[in-house]
């Protein structure tokens, strides 16, 4: 007798999605989801669990509410931008997140910045998208804007593509995104390039500094507090907490070359390591 089997409900990296691919997929993903709800309250699980069922349907909606205004319209991109804050904010009411903003006074709101930050849960995503209140766009990797709507949101909404590859295109890309950045566009780039598995801030990779020099523009530390906790990296519930991005002081790239991004990168780390709360140790620094 044949099992039953339903979609793969989730998709990426994440541990729990791969343990998905194979074998009973809709008892794989019930015993999961009933794993990781153990000492949750009735009702922080069921919050959870809708925001796990309507994230998607709530991206596709904002991505195709924001392809509808830019192109048929107000035909802003700077208006459209109204629709990923209300999804972000969405996303983090759902599972019962509070988002808090420390430090605001040491940005000026007519400058161009590149954010660089900790990263290790998605909720970094939907609270600086939801919550921060400076003008920016998102640094994503060009596959993501060949999904239908979603990439041609993401492309209208004025968000920048690199080529992650290795090479001329990769280079072109980094030079391109650099132009975008320089003529006023902010962005938000994680340098460690991956979340962390344990909360834990692990060593930066030079690419965030390489772009701030070719820009020519600030690059502004920012550290998540909270948000591993929420949600770790390998799991699908969200759980309810607090999270508080604290914004550093901007650092000047005017002194640096390219050939200086090692030095430009170890001092970002140590920036956003005294925003967390602790001094890096030797392991931590870049390589």
């Amino acid at each position: 007798m044949r099992r039953r089997r339903c979609g793969n409900p989730i998709r990426g990296g994440s541990v729990p999605a791969r343990r998905l691919l194979g074998g009973d997929r809709c008892g794989a993903f019930i015993r999961i989801v009933i794993s990781e709800a153990a000492g949750m309250s009735p009702f922080q699980f069921i919050r959870s669990l809708c925001t796990l069922a309507l994230a998607p349907l709530l991206t596709f909606a904002v991505s195709a509410a924001s392809l509808s205004d830019v192109l048929w319209f107000r035909k802003s991109e700077v208006k459209a931008q109204v629709f990923p804050r209300y999804w972000g904010r969405i996303l983090c009411r759902l599972a019962g997140v509070r988002v808090r903003v420390e430090g605001m006074a040491n940005l000026d709101p007519r400058q161009t910045y590149i954010f660089a930050a900790n990263h290790c849960s998605q909720y970094d995503i939907f609270s600086f998208q939801g919550y921060f209140p400076h003008d920016f766009r998102w640094i994503g990797k060009k596959e993501l804007f060949r999904i239908p709507i979603f990439g041609q949101a993401m492309h209208r909404l004025g968000y920048i593509a690199i080529d992650r590859s290795h090479g001329r295109q990769a280079l072109q890309s980094l030079d391109e995104a650099a132009k975008r950045i320089a003529s006023g566009s902010s962005v938000l780039i994680f340098p460690e390039g991956t979340r962390s598995s344990d909360g834990a801030l692990q060593e930066f990779k030079t690419g965030a500094a390489v772009l701030a020099i070719k820009a020519g523009v600030p690059i502004v530390p920012l550290g998540f507090s909270g948000s591993s906790r929420v949600l770790p990296k390998g799991r699908l519930l969200p759980r309810g907490g607090e999270i508080v991005i604290h914004i550093g002081a901007p650092i000047s790239t005017r002194q640096y070359r390219t050939a200086d991004k090692q030095v430009l990168a170890t001092e970002l780390h140590a920036a956003v390591a005294r925003l967390l709360g602790h001094a890096p140790s030797a392991g931590d620094e870049p390589k």
